[in-house]
Formats: structure tokens, C-alpha cells, sequence
């Protein structure tokens, strides 16, 4: 076998690999339930039920590490009141201009009660049920691309007539490991359910 075939079939191998271990990681993670109501090209309109949420204010160290995101891990790994470990979900959000991130949690433990959390900088919420207008997207986290999605979301909201009901929320469904191509991203806006 000539080298360039080997390396050729060495990188389809590896891209193989990848694809297939990015879906693994993410498919292997609860999701907030949601059902869709209307769905054009990468845009969806959704119905998504009451969600209850770990909040942590989004600060950032010197370094760059995103402090909410290791509080937020700290408290699913039992750094609550329960000292329980709690299953990673999917998606994480982001609100607001970077100002909060949170972990939703899941189904069973949202049922029973969630735990408080010992850091006091993190509170437990209430995300109520309602309508959300979405946009998917790949790669890696950015300022640029959230609001460049954000817009084309909002002049497709105007063009199906619907009035938006609150600020954005991005949601990112992939472990940072996962390639940013195979990544699914999302940006949403709440919308007004017509009566």
C-alpha cells in the first residue's frame, strides 16, 4: 500500500471516529423535552414544558476559565445540600449578554426536588412552560456568531408575524471535545402564543 493511500485512509478513519463519537457523547445525555410545532429550513418554532434550572452568574478568571460553568459542574457532582450526584443534561444555557449560564435539570430529579446548592452564588429557577422560536448552528462558541444567528432568528420571527416575549437564550448540546463542525448550537427567543 503507497503512503498516500495509508495516510488517506488513516484520516478517513480518524473523521469516522469522531463523527461517531461525538453523536455517542451527546446522545448519551437527558435533553429538555420540547415538542415542535413548526419547522422551516434551520429555524423551529417549539412548545417546551415548564424546566427547572441551576443558575450561576457568568464571571471570568484571568485565564479565561469560565468560573459559572466550574461552579455549576461542582454542584452536579455533589457540591449540594443532597451531597448527590446529579446527571449532566443537555442543553447548557447561556441568557442575556453573557450574564448567566445554567444547567437544567433532570426529569427525576426535578420530580423529587432539587438540592440546594452550597455556593450561594448559584440559585435554583423556573423556566415557565411556553413557545420558543430556534435557529441550530455549528462550531465553536462566539460573540460574533450568536449575534449573527440572533439576527437572521428575529427577521424570521417578523416574517411568520410573531412577537418575541423576552431576551435571547443560546443553548450548546456538545461536550467541548466534540469537533465545533459536528457541534449543534442553538439560539432561542420566547414568542407569544396566539389564543
Amino acid at each position: 500500500m503507497n503512503s498516500s493511500l495509508f495516510v488517506s485512509l488513516l484520516l478517513v478513519g480518524v473523521c469516522v471516529l469522531a463523527l461517531v463519537g461525538c453523536k455517542t457523547s451527546r446522545s448519551g445525555y437527558e435533553s429538555a423535552p420540547y415538542s415542535v410545532v413548526k419547522s422551516e429550513g434551520g429555524f423551529e418554532i417549539r412548545d417546551y414544558p415548564e424546566l427547572t434550572v441551576v443558575e450561576a452568574p457568568m464571571t471570568e478568571r484571568e485565564t479565561g476559565e469560565n468560573v459559572g460553568f466550574r461552579k455549576l459542574f461542582g454542584y452536579i457532582t455533589g457540591k449540594n445540600e443532597a451531597k448527590k450526584k446529579i446527571a449532566m443534561t443537555t442543553p447548557v444555557l447561556i441568557s442575556g449578554v453573557m450574564s448567566t449560564m445554567s444547567f437544567v435539570m433532570p426529569s427525576d430529579i426535578s420530580s423529587k426536588g432539587v438540592p440546594m446548592p452550597l455556593d450561594t452564588t448559584l440559585s435554583i429557577k423556573k423556566i415557565p412552560a411556553g413557545r420558543f422560536a430556534v435557529v441550530r448552528f455549528s462550531g465553536g462558541r462566539s460573540d460574533a456568531m450568536e449575534s449573527e444567528k440572533l439576527a437572521l432568528l428575529k427577521s424570521w420571527i417578523v416574517s411568520k408575524g410573531l412577537v418575541v416575549e423576552g431576551e435571547p437564550v443560546c443553548g450548546y448540546f456538545d461536550p467541548p471535545w466534540t469537533l465545533p463542525l459536528l457541534r449543534r448550537n442553538e439560539v432561542m427567543l420566547r414568542v407569544e402564543t396566539k389564543r
